[in-house]
């Protein structure tokens, strides 16, 4: 079987990739290197430096595929309140440009990784039959993304399953992205001694999955013949929820860091908290989440320290840079 990872060299993609190189898959992907690192990609990939939204290039590059998994994303919710024509215009037309390519070169089945951002300021756990009301952007344009796949897919027979990961977390995680990432950018921040940066009192919850509990999830919507047309929360349940204060001292504890986070105003439409339900994907894949957030912790900062910290990156322009605008971005404090 041969999987294609657009994404490749991302968080996602590359843990992904690194899956099905080892149980023997032949293994295509693409990424144009804005999130991503080449570092990242096995030798062993058939890496393609190309934009998913290029449709031309996306024909191109998908023919032979079995199976397109659409890991690609520019993942920065609360950066599309304030860059949102970057942000939608990513998941949307790239998003489209991948299911239209992968359509006309006849794949069998195309899995979309979603977001948690899809669901918003609703009742928690977030139910996958549930409302989605997202605050933002990026969740909107994930949510429009996954209509856009559902329509495609009934009308021309082709097999679809969409992942809605929440708060991935692990090694090989972009960490000088002062855009996302909170667990990364704590690490690379208290490595240099230097104070985290935590918006509003510090007070909201979120369910961190592990990456590779999302791999074996990802690869049963990706490969399985007896899942088909599913929408799926993948990763821990509220049993597994924390406060981002909560995140804060566990990391600081294992770095034996002994300053204060610095406090700033919390960010606009932010969501308060983002807790999913597990009970289809433990029914689906039989597959209980890892729920030790220490372990993980440890992992990310040993692989963090193995590359070296990194200074900040501001990749990304700020579109509406006005009061709303959180200053640690717009003053690039990071």
């Amino acid at each position: 079987m041969q999987i294609f990872i657009t994404g490749i060299a991302g968080f996602l993609g590359s843990n992904l990739s690194d899956y099905y190189i080892e149980k023997g898959f032949k293994v295509t992907g693409c990424d144009n290197l804005v999130g991503g690192d080449l570092d990242n990609v096995d030798n062993r990939v058939n890496f393609h430096k190309a934009d998913c939204e290029d449709l031309d290039k996306m024909r191109e590059i998908t023919k032979g595929a079995d199976v397109v998994i659409h890991a690609a994303a520019y993942a920065h919710e609360n950066l599309s309140i304030f860059s949102p024509h970057l942000i939608s215009k990513n998941i949307i037309n790239g998003s489209t440009s991948v299911f239209s390519a992968a359509i006309a070169n006849k794949v069998k089945r195309i899995v979309f990784c979603s977001s948690i951002a899809r669901y918003g300021e609703v009742q928690i756990p977030y139910l996958e039959n549930g409302l989605t009301i997202p605050t933002d952007p990026y969740g909107i344009s994930k949510l429009a993304a996954e209509k856009i796949l559902i329509n495609l897919c009934d009308t021309y027979g082709i097999e679809y399953n969409i992942a809605v990961p929440h708060n991935i977390i692990g090694i090989k995680q972009k960490y000088d992205d002062p855009f996302r990432n909170v667990a990364s950018i704590m690490i690379n921040l208290m490595l240099q001694n230097r104070q985290p940066i935590i918006y509003g009192d510090g007070e909201q919850k979120r369910s961190f999955s592990d990456v590779e509990d999302c791999i074996y999830c990802i690869d049963k919507l990706a490969t399985d013949p007896n899942i088909k047309s599913k929408l799926v929360n993948i990763g821990p349940g509220p049993e597994n929820e924390i406060t981002i204060n909560e995140l804060f001292r566990k990391i600081s504890n294992q770095l034996k860091f002994n300053q204060e986070p610095l406090y700033k105003p919390e960010r606009v439409n932010e969501v308060k908290n983002a807790i999913c339900s597990s009970s289809l994907a433990e029914k689906l894949f039989k597959n209980k989440s890892n729920e030790d957030i220490d372990d993980i912790i440890s992992k990310m900062i040993n692989f963090i320290r193995k590359k070296g910290v990194k200074k900040f990156i501001y990749n990304y322009e700020i579109e509406i840079n006005n009061d709303l605008t959180p200053e640690t971005w717009s003053k690039k404090i990071i």
